[in-house]
Order: C-alpha cells, then structure tokens, then sequence
C-alpha cells in the first residue's frame, strides 16, 4: 500500500472507532511537505484519492481539493519536531470529557502509560494559524500527545502507524479512567508500573498488530 492509501485506511479507522467524526485530520510527512486528507473528504469513505500534498505553508502541491484549515497544526509540529513522521488530530469523546471537567489524563492501564504525561492546551480554540501552533507545540513539547480542553487531541509518531495506535491507546485510556470515576478513584500506575510497561509495549511490531486488529474490524464491518 502507498503512503496515501495507508493515510486514508487510519482515518476510516479512526472514524468507524468514533475517534474522529466529520471533521478530523491525519497526515505524514513527505519531501514537499505533508500528506494530509482534504477537509472536505467524507471520513467514513476516504480513499487515495482524498489526500493531498501541501508543503508547510498550505500551498496546495497536488490533490483534488483543500486541506483542513487545522493543517497549521501539522506543519508547526513537523516544523519543530524531526523525529515525527505522522500527526493525527481528533475529536475523541472520552479523552474530551476528561478536559470538559479538569481532570488530568491518568494512566490507568497497561497501553495508557505510552501516552503518559499527557497536558492539555488551556483552551477550545482551533489550531488554524502559526500562534496557534506554537501554543500547542509548547504544551507537546517532545511528547507523544497533547489533549485540548474542550476541544480532542494531537498524537504523533515515528509513521501512520504509531500515530494511530497512541491515539487509540489515548482514548481507551480515557475511556476506562471515565468509567473508573464513576463508581471510584481509579488505580494509577506507579513510576515502576509505568516504566515496566513502556519497555515492554513500545514496540513497532505491537503497535502493527494493533493496527492490523482494527483494519480487519472494519474489513468485517464492511
């Protein structure tokens, strides 16, 4: 598969999981720029066809259509970070919940600490110009995953892959810490938990399997 196909599959991922919705982008890095769906595409139908090249300006290099007016986001985070090769933006419901209510990500099971520790942008606002940005990067810094209050959240990785997977671990994260609060205080990892389970699961032939898990969910569902 190319670069595009593998961008669009994530994003029909993303969107059967209900990680993304209508709105929701995902690119990777390329010599010109990025990779990046257009904002118009229909996410539950993306194909080859409905990703675009920009470069870090915007410019449309080749493609049938505009990017997302949140591509800033991409373009600031590969701007100040070389290390990553793929960014996905979401609008995940429990991560966002958490936000909603000032609750900090926790990580309450095993995949969760990848993501550990995650802060969150202090406000709801789009990231749709360079300041924009340059807030966001700020609260990233060199981490795997940013939230944004009221808003989703930011995962990069090392390819399409990864990206994917830490957002899904992200989300599921939030979702079990959600439902944890509601009959109790949830068990948080301790710093040796926390260290244990990222040497053993940062790993690109586990973050595949789990890739390869939710391709064949929605081969089935199709």
């Amino acid at each position: 598969m190319s670069d595009k196909d593998d961008l669009a599959l994530c994003l029909r991922m993303l969107e059967h999981q209900g990680i993304i919705d209508f709105n929701g982008h995902a690119s990777i890095r390329c010599d010109a720029g990025m990779l990046i769906n257009v904002g118009s595409s229909q996410r539950s139908r993306l194909t080859a066809e409905d990703i675009c090249t920009i470069d870090l300006d915007g410019t449309l290099i080749e493609g049938r259509g505009k990017p997302p007016l949140e591509f800033h986001l991409h373009a600031g985070i590969y701007r100040d970070r070389p290390d990553v090769q793929a960014v996905v933006h979401a609008h995940p419901q429990w991560s966002t919940y958490l936000t909603m209510t000032g609750h900090g990500y926790r990580p309450v099971f095993a995949q969760g600490t990848l993501l550990h520790p995650v802060d969150t942008l202090d406000t709801p606002d789009s990231i749709n110009s360079p300041e924009m940005s340059a807030r966001l990067n700020a609260v990233l810094r060199d981490r795997p995953a940013a939230l944004m209050k009221s808003h989703g959240a930011v995962a990069v990785g090392a390819d399409i892959v990864e990206a994917f997977v830490l957002i899904t671990y992200l989300e599921e994260n939030a979702r079990r810490q959600y439902m944890a609060q509601q009959i109790g205080t949830p068990y948080v990892f301790t710093d040796a938990e926390i260290a244990a389970a990222q040497a053993k699961l940062r790993n690109p032939g586990l973050f595949r399997r789990t890739w390869d898990h939710f391709a064949a969910k929605l081969e089935d569902a199709a």
